[in-house]
């Protein structure tokens, strides 16, 4: 989340305030297969009466980690249905993703489960 006010409003310059929201829930499968939902909201605070002042996209896509001769890579697709926007704004879109992957090749060391009780 993060939230933008203007510092200094000259006359030719219109004041600004807007909100942006990003909440998203993941599911990744034993076959590397991810299916995410999430919102990039954005509000603007001073958007007329009258005019919406959230543009609320609900997105999901569906993602896939595959190799493509020694090179990792992501691919994936996603819809976007608009449950709220301004006047004249969008009511459907859609997302294509890749994405290049370069892992270290360095697994993260296990960690030792200790007790304190003997």
């Amino acid at each position: 989340m993060n939230q933008l006010w203007s510092v200094v409003i000259e006359e030719h310059r219109s004041s600004l305030s807007q909100m942006f929201l990003q909440p998203f829930l993941s599911y990744t499968t034993k076959t590397h297969t991810t299916f995410t939902l999430n919102t990039e909201s954005t509000a603007n605070w001073n958007n007329p009466p009258g005019d919406a002042k959230w543009t609320v996209p609900l997105n999901f896509q569906v993602s896939q980690i595959l190799k493509i001769g020694k090179q990792p890579i992501s691919i994936g697709v996603g819809g976007r249905y608009y449950a709220d926007s301004p006047r004249y704004g969008p009511n459907w879109g859609l997302r294509f993703i890749v994405t290049l992957l370069y892992p270290t090749g360095k697994r993260p060391e296990p960690i030792e489960k200790t007790s304190f009780v003997k």
